[in-house]
């Protein structure tokens, strides 16, 4: 899955998108290390206080990010990241969290809703590293 992912989004870095932020390879725990892991629902629980109804807060922004991804979102410009938007949605909904405990990620899909009715998803991945605060570890905005 991680290397799906990081070929994908070098794919797309290549190509001049700045759209997708992977997670790092190096941050989540492999199988068979031992590690304790979060579950789907403490995710999903985190996903939705992180996002709120209206995109995540600054403190959010700067404590629950992982600091590379944190780097990508401020090296985008004109176009919020993590949001995949320009704009602040009226609304934000995550939907079911699946786990890959040997990633060591597990991931949603948000669905921001706008004005007019319109309806936009991506992908958030957050690590499951109990060992580590939950933090936001990458975006896919690809629909």
């Amino acid at each position: 899955m991680f290397r799906t992912v990081l070929r994908t989004c070098a794919a797309v870095a290549a190509a001049g998108a700045l759209a997708c932020a992977a997670p790092a390879a190096t941050a989540a725990p492999r199988a068979g290390q031992g590690s304790p892991q979060y579950t789907a629902a403490e995710v999903h629980r985190f996903l939705t206080g992180f996002y709120g109804q209206h995109g995540p807060s600054a403190y959010r922004r700067i404590h629950q990010v992982t600091p590379e991804l944190r780097r990508r979102a401020a090296g985008t410009t004109g176009y919020d990241l993590l949001l995949c938007a320009q704009n602040t949605p009226r609304g934000i909904g995550v939907g079911e969290v699946t786990t890959a405990a040997s990633a060591g990620q597990g991931w949603a899909t948000v669905t921001t809703r706008w004005s007019g009715g319109a309806r936009r998803s991506f992908t958030a991945y957050v690590g499951l590293d109990r060992r580590q605060p939950l933090r936001l570890s990458g975006i896919d905005c690809r629909p």
